[in-house]
């Protein structure tokens, strides 16, 4: 349960950092480019990043099963 808030807790900080990175570009395309935005944005996306490493191994899909098994029996024929 807390390991899911953490993990959540880094996506956040992600998202927040790419927000601020976009302000950052935005004072920067105005000519007044405000550094500490961009400092900001780098932080949060590191905490962020740091965050996110907690999170185990996704489970394996099984999106091409069908497509898989075709072509083993496929595969069984050639042989016989």
């Amino acid at each position: 349960m807390i390991n899911e808030f953490i993990i959540r807790m880094g996506t956040f900080f992600l998202l927040i950092g790419a927000g601020i990175f976009i302000i950052f570009l935005a004072s920067n395309y105005a000519g007044k480019a405000n550094f500490d935005y961009l400092f900001w944005s780098v932080l949060s996306v590191t905490v962020g990043i740091i965050l996110r490493r907690r999170r185990g191994p996704r489970p394996p899909s099984n999106r091409f099963s069908y497509i898989r098994k075709l072509r083993e029996q496929k595969g069984h024929k050639k042989e016989k």
